[in-house]
């Protein structure tokens, strides 16, 4: 158990944007406990977004709800966390962070033709390049004067965005330390 502050970074973004890379990257470096939070994703949902049909608010509310369940748990045992999260919505935000006060966001922004040239190169995962405009449009970006989320401008240096983002955390890359 640790005695430095907890914390539960939510990597969030579109599909496409880099969330689970930077999540491991942040949990590499930090020491931090990492989910995927695709894996807490229903089969029903992962059916239903492979069939190229974006998924309805009462779909996201369960998988919503199990990343909560997560972090409580991490919570309980005063484990920091990232996690890899879509969180679009305001409301899916305020979901996970209701009674949770050592959650914050961090918001991957990448150029939509960026997205559309990643999404259509991997054939791996069940969201697919025709489904990013959903996504889009459905995007509520956080408004950091509002919740606690931070946003990162990133062009897909994988390297840069992760001593950006550990930068903007504040937080010291473990995987680094002593080796100078």
């Amino acid at each position: 158990m640790s005695t430095a502050a907890i914390r539960h970074l939510v990597v969030m973004g579109v599909s496409g944007a880099g969330k689970t890379t930077l999540a491991k990257g942040v949990a590499d470096a930090t020491g931090w406990d990492f989910l995927e939070g695709d894996a807490l994703h229903p089969r029903a949902n992962i059916a239903k977004m492979a069939s190229g049909h974006p998924l309805t608010d009462e779909d996201r509310w369960p998988w919503l709800e199990a990343i909560g369940d997560w972090i409580d748990a991490r919570e309980r045992e005063r484990e920091s966390a990232v996690i890899a999260c879509s969180a679009l919505k305001r409301s899916y935000r305020d979901l996970l962070r209701e009674g949770r006060p050592h959650v914050e966001f961090f918001l991957i922004d990448v150029p939509e033709e960026e997205l559309h040239r990643r999404l259509e190169q991997r054939d791996d995962h069940f969201m697919k390049a025709s489904m990013l405009r959903s996504q889009l449009d459905t995007l509520e970006r956080p408004d950091p004067r509002t919740e606690p989320a931070a946003v990162l401008r990133s062009d897909g240096d994988e390297d840069e965005a992760l001593r950006l983002t550990l930068e903007a955390l504040g937080v010291e890359d473990a995987s680094h330390a002593g080796s100078e």
